[in-house]
């Protein structure tokens, strides 16, 4: 299997990888198939502008190469975001960070979209925050 250098790197050096014990909100996906899981840890804080935004993300991953690189570029790509940003990503992004990803792998680039999916709905569920029902799944692209 052909992983791109950015992969390979992502992989070899994570960012981001851990558990926050105060987190606000925790996702947390497995794939069955492949037997991947992931938890997602955030720490939410509210900006000058009133804004809610990711203050601080950690991600412990249990998985194959891709997805602990598409684990760890997506933290990157969350941390710092408000949280209507951070749910604007989609599996596109992480994948085009990265340079690509076997077609057989992709699946992981989901699995790091669902976690932090997972992470916001519960956050905004304790918090009294609007879900949209019927939102554009992240998985298109």
């Amino acid at each position: 299997m052909d992983y791109t250098q950015k992969v390979i790197d992502a992989f070899k050096s994570p960012k981001n990888m851990g558990e926050i014990s105060d987190a606000d909100a925790v996702g947390k996906v497995g794939n069955p198939v492949c037997g991947d899981l992931m938890w997602l840890y955030l720490k939410i804080r509210r900006n000058r502008d009133g804004r809610d935004y990711i203050y601080d993300v950690k991600a412990k991953t249990f998985g194959c190469v891709a997805a602990i690189a598409t684990s760890s570029v997506m933290t990157e790509l969350i941390k710092g975001k408000t949280i209507d940003e951070a749910e604007k990503i989609k599996k596109d992004d992480i994948i085009k960070v990265l340079g690509g990803l076997p077609e057989q792998k992709v699946h992981c680039s989901l699995l790091a979209i669902e976690a932090l999916e997972d992470a916001i709905r519960k956050w905004k569920l304790e918090n009294k925050k609007n879900i949209e029902l019927n939102k554009k799944n992240k998985r298109a692209n």
